[in-house]
């Protein structure tokens, strides 16, 4: 494989730079840089900041261990545990100073950017309609505490680590995500 394109470097580096300070924090310029790139070759490749922060988001949505949900193979509460595992070991690798790149754009321009509330909205679909599969898979297995419904389960267990990890963010620690875990395999699944 051959050394990675101009817009692949600009749009890493927006990752990376979006991830680490939020939208608003850093400007083209920034970001080029980052890459090791010209200001004028960030127009040729995106129309706008927005554009490329939609793109940060679909990249930022391929590596965040969506293919372990996907994995039919395998028992599903345990995809699930080895998910969050996943992204827990993340969140540790980083020292807990960067969250969930879509919880924190999402946070912070969904009244002033349309194009990345709605990659936020389809992202956060896509990892709820998985997280639901598996949950359905273990309702059928009687895995799932009675009386939970699916849909409602999932789209509470997404929400809830987002803000498990927002509050891991503000702690500096992992206890937040620790608590995500416990009332999840615990009291939600058996």
């Amino acid at each position: 494989m051959g050394r990675p394109s101009i817009r692949e470097k600009i749009v890493e580096a927006a990752l990376d730079r979006f991830h680490l300070l939020g939208y608003n924090a850093c400007g083209v310029q920034e970001i080029v840089e980052s890459a090791g790139a010209l200001k004028g070759s960030f127009y040729n490749h995106f129309k706008s900041k927005e554009a490329m922060a939609v793109e940060a988001i679909e990249r930022y949505g391929q590596s965040v261990g969506l293919d372990i949900l996907k994995d039919e193979t395998r028992d599903p509460v345990q995809r699930l545990r080895d998910h969050v595992d996943f992204l827990v070991t993340r969140l540790v690798h980083h020292d807990f100073e960067r969250g969930c790149l879509i919880g924190s754009l999402g946070n912070e321009l969904s009244h002033s950017a349309p194009l990345v509330r709605e990659a936020v909205d389809r992202a956060l679909d896509q990892w709820t309609e998985l997280v639901e599969k598996a949950l359905r898979e273990a309702q059928r297995d009687g895995r799932l505490a009675s009386g939970l419904e699916p849909a409602r389960t999932a789209r509470f267990l997404v929400n809830a680590w987002q803000g498990a990890v927002l509050r891991m963010k503000v702690v500096k620690n992992r206890e937040p995500l620790d608590d995500f875990m416990e009332v999840t395999f615990r009291s939600i699944l058996r």
